[in-house]
């Protein structure tokens, strides 16, 4: 399928549709990070935008379920150079493409990446207008400059968590992550470093907090309870 982002400036770029059928307004903007796309993809921070990757190869490692960062993907559209047609690693539980499209997240491929972050660079963050419904151009440019952007919208109340929880009770999330070569354990993505007993209680108010605020926290010992922004 084919795809589209729009510019509120009138730059359109044309590419190959991935993840979800669907489109999206949002502020576009650039990640220069080489690894780490499904971290940047669950980033609360990124809510309400359309993120372009630098690096130009994404996807080759797929998604797995504990390394993100919030309990869904957040931004409004992934652009990408290429996505990488093999995902090669034993910790993958998803392709890129494939949690996308869990998640009803539209993406784009094939375009020029550098051109559009040359021009976000210059002119800083845009508002634009994702699509991989075959929208026309004229409709995926009124869409860009006809949306009003992020000033004055509160996306707290919808990257927070809705319920109040004890995080990582059982110690599975919080260790670093380590390999054992052949532990012979049913699941090897469960080894990680032993953590301190959690002795210290503490709250934490979720704003669009990431996990690996949490993670950190229960390294040193912490026992966290983490409250809505809500609250």
């Amino acid at each position: 399928m084919n795809a589209v982002v729009a510019l509120e400036d009138g730059s359109l770029f044309h590419g190959q549709a991935f993840g979800a059928r669907a489109s999206a307004c949002g502020e576009v903007c650039f990640n220069t990070s080489m690894t780490g796309y499904q971290e940047i993809l669950t980033d609360p921070s990124y809510k309400g935008q359309i993120v372009s990757m630098t690096y130009p190869l994404i996807g080759n490692y797929g998604v797995n379920l504990q390394d993100v960062e919030s309990w869904r993907p957040h931004v409004a559209g992934f652009v990408v150079r290429e996505l990488s047609p093999v995902v090669s690693n034993w910790r993958a539980d998803f392709s890129l493409s494939e949690y996308l499209e869990k998640n009803g997240i539209p993406g784009i491929q094939g375009i020029d990446t550098r051109a559009l972050t040359k021009k976000l660079r210059v002119k800083g963050a845009l508002n634009g207008f994702i699509s991989t419904e075959g929208i026309s151009d004229e409709e995926a440019l009124r869409r860009a400059k006809n949306w009003p952007g992020l000033l004055g919208v509160d996306y707290v109340k919808e990257v927070t968590h809705k319920e109040s929880f004890m995080w990582d009770e059982r110690d599975e999330q919080s260790g670093d992550f380590k390999l054992i070569q052949g532990s012979g354990e049913s699941d090897a993505r469960l080894n990680r470093e032993p953590l301190p007993p959690a002795e210290i209680p503490i709250v934490a108010y979720d704003y669009g907090m990431k996990y690996n605020i949490l993670r950190r926290l229960r390294q040193q010992g912490f026992k966290v309870r983490v409250l809505p922004a809500t609250a």
